[in-house]
């Protein structure tokens, strides 16, 4: 994953934690990078072992961790010079979630390593759909859980998400029913 994921869970932990929590996971999942550089690819490994130590400092499943982090993206990145492009994705949830997988396209002009998940809306209602994730990498679903939280607060829209297939389970995606309504 690139340096601009690890330093989102760095800048969540000190934004809510502090700094000597951050010093503590990061000496727990035994990281020696003193910073993160944003545009550089660094093994998926060293982010999962900043969510385990994560989950053991702060006493949160590993999936509350993930999902908390998911919230936090989006904010995160739009601070980080993406809000535009968040922006022209989208006026409303159900319009964003389905060009998620443009926006992917067009941020890996600037990371050409990225390996984006994909996104599939499917039965499109007035105040639901089936959002389907397809991913080369393990055990994000609760992160997605959390983005989707995220931009409901985006959008000022009121969210309701459920998974309702994992590949964990032996599914061949992970599925999400997103329920929604503007406030």
């Amino acid at each position: 994953m690139y340096g601009l994921v690890n330093k989102a869970i760095q800048d969540m932990v000190c934004s809510r934690f502090g700094e000597n929590t951050w010093q503590e996971i990061k000496q727990k999942a035994g990281i020696e990078v003193d910073f993160f550089m944003t545009m550089e690819a660094y093994p998926d490994e060293i982010t999962h072992r900043l969510v385990k130590a994560a989950s053991a400092v702060l006493n949160l499943s590993p999936q509350e961790v993930m999902q908390a982090f998911g919230e936090y993206w989006v904010q995160y990145t739009a601070w980080e010079g993406y809000g535009e492009l968040m922006d022209m994705s989208g006026d409303n949830l159900p319009e964003f979630l389905e060009n998620l997988d443009n926006l992917h396209a067009r941020v890996g002009i600037s990371f050409p390593q990225l390996q984006p998940p994909s996104f599939e809306c499917a039965d499109i209602e007035e105040e639901s759909l089936k959002l389907r994730y397809h991913s080369t990498r393990e055990g994000l679903a609760p992160m997605v859980i959390g983005l989707i939280k995220g931009l409901g607060k985006k959008f000022h829209t009121e969210v309701d998400i459920s998974q309702t297939q994992s590949r964990d389970a032996g599914a061949e995606h992970d599925e999400f029913l997103v329920k929604y309504k503007p406030q």
